[in-house]
């Protein structure tokens, strides 16, 4: 299982970050509350909790002292990546998307019955920032001392995440 890798680059508001955004596409077949539960058990597993269910903010935000995965359970959106100069993204139910921290996102329309479970790597708490003057530099050092998790939320420890971002790291 491979995801798919996104750089994306400093847009002035939203600082992103040097590690990639990870998308793993239908890695499920479980929907709606069965998929929500699978999610928070396999993210837990991976230690990944400190989870929610919700769907995406439709302003740019990121957090600036954690990174998380969203993991869709139902229906789909197009998302926006990065800030205004990002990328945009089209996911639906058995996407998992893992974010950097520091990489903004914001969801530009979804379904009716859009839904993500969230989870944050040790269960750690999180920020919300919006790219407002004034959150920098403070943010941008929070951003780098963010280590890379040990494992991926849902390949574990020796595949995913950790040998993806370790790599770039070196």
């Amino acid at each position: 299982m491979q995801p798919e890798s996104f750089f994306l680059e400093d847009d002035g508001s939203i600082p992103n970050n040097r590690l990639p955004l990870l998308i793993y596409r239908d890695v499920f077949t479980d929907r709606d509350s069965g998929g929500a539960r699978w999610f928070e058990n396999k993210f837990k597993q991976n230690n990944w909790y400190n989870s929610w269910r919700n769907g995406v903010f439709s302003y740019h935000h990121y957090h600036s002292n954690t990174h998380e995965v969203l993991g869709v359970y139902s229906g789909s959106a197009k998302l926006l990546m990065g800030g205004e100069s990002g990328i945009k993204v089209e996911v639906s139910t058995g996407d998992v998307i893992i974010i950097p921290a520091g990489v903004g996102h914001k969801n530009l329309g979804s379904s009716r019955d859009f839904g993500v479970v969230g989870a944050h790597p040790n269960g750690s708490g999180y920020d919300l920032k919006t790219g407002k003057q004034g959150e920098r530099p403070q943010a941008d050092k929070n951003i780098s001392e963010v280590p890379v998790p040990s494992t991926d939320p849902l390949q574990g420890t020796y595949a995913g995440l950790p040998t993806i971002w370790n790599d770039i790291e070196k």
